[in-house]
């Protein structure tokens, strides 16, 4: 890692260190109740790292917390990380810089403890419960948790173009014109998403040829997949139709109109775990141009603002799985099942991670 790296790296972890503290004295503050950190960046069984370990003491009952610290500015971060704490063998606890009321009864929902650096608190367990929320800063420096992620992380292009680099890993090392064909971005933004990946230690290489690797993989998805339902998704043209027949989406070979499932129906026929509630439908411009009149008309859809079915254009250009004809990516359906922060999608998503996503993990 070169110096610059390092020197982000350490104004995150400082960043994070200082988080923690307050959220603890913030928890002493409001609630009356000490805290102390026992271990930082343990290692757990399963060779998994956290950000902390902490002890929470009331009365005579000691409860230990494993911790994850992170800014929660949208619901996906909450859905990533009751997934993440869901395989530690003790209590997770999530630290954030802010929990707004919003955001504290979606944690709630998903029986997701949290603690916050202005006093808002989420905690239970033998002779322990907690509910705090309301708190609010009175300067919005209190609660700004500066990390080493740029703006350039989350704009639509380098969203674009991380999708396709995590789907495609042979793409690092591709010409740029072929990066800027499946990723359909403009070739000069190639150079410069690069740059921002290297900057912040994401990526390595790029000056000779074939020496570029992702280094931080993990840590790419899980900004991805709480960046993309915010800063791309929107972007996408959707539109909304419903259907006479609410299982119309199990007798049709989508792939006939040009077009791939997403979101809970990819998952159902990925994992045939999940019953959908909302049909999610990926076409490129060209499949909507030419296909959507005849997918509407052929299964008696009708427009609706509040219909289960979505339809989306794709922002990629490579050849679908030829093991998963007609479904999207899974990193997408990962991605769109974490948005919905529904405890059953997040389950399923959690299963979609496991067996389609970090077996790419470890082979790359």
């Amino acid at each position: 890692m070169n110096k610059m790296n390092q020197i982000k790296e350490n104004i995150l972890l400082i960043n994070e260190k200082e988080t923690l503290e307050r959220a603890i004295a913030a928890l002493k503050a409001v609630a009356g109740i000490d805290a102390r950190i026992t271990a930082r960046e343990a290692r757990l069984t399963g060779n998994i790292i956290v950000d902390a370990i902490i002890e929470i003491v009331v009365g005579a009952n000691n409860h230990h917390y494993t911790v994850e610290i992170k800014r929660v500015d949208r619901f996906g971060t909450i859905g990533l990380a009751k997934n993440q704490m869901a395989k530690y063998p003790q209590p997770g606890l999530l630290v954030a810089p802010r929990i707004t009321a919003e955001m504290a009864e979606k944690c709630r929902e998903l029986d997701l403890q949290f603690i916050d650096t202005l006093g808002n608190a989420y905690l239970k367990g033998p002779g322990l419960f907690v509910l705090i929320t309301g708190q609010r800063p009175r300067d919005r420096k209190e609660f700004v948790l500066t990390t080493n992620e740029t703006q350039q992380a989350g704009t639509p292009t380098a969203l674009r173009m991380v999708f396709a680099l995590l789907c495609k890993p042979e793409l690092l090392n591709a010409p740029y014109r072929e990066i800027k064909q499946a990723a359909q971005v403009a070739l000069g933004a190639v150079g410069w998403v690069f740059f921002d990946l290297n900057t912040r230690g994401l990526t390595l290489g790029g000056h000779k040829k074939g020496d570029r690797r992702i280094l931080e993989r993990k840590r790419l998805i899980e900004e991805w997949a709480t960046n993309y339902p915010i800063k791309l998704r929107p972007k996408l043209n959707p539109r909304r139709f419903r259907a006479e027949d609410a299982e119309w989406w199990r007798k049709v070979d989508i792939t006939q109109y040009g077009a791939q499932w997403g979101g809970e129906v990819a998952a159902e026929k990925l994992t045939d775990y999940l019953r959908p509630a909302i049909c999610t439908i990926y076409m490129n411009a060209g499949a909507i141009k030419n296909n959507l009149v005849k997918l509407v008309r052929d299964n008696k859809l009708r427009a609706d603002d509040d219909g289960d079915i979505e339809i989306l254009e794709t922002f990629w250009d490579f050849a679908p799985d030829e093991n998963r004809p007609g479904i999207v990516p899974p990193l997408l359906v990962y991605a769109d099942l974490l948005a919905t922060t529904n405890p059953r999608n997040l389950e399923t998503a959690q299963m979609i991670f496991e067996k389609n996503i970090r077996d790419t993990e470890a082979q790359n």
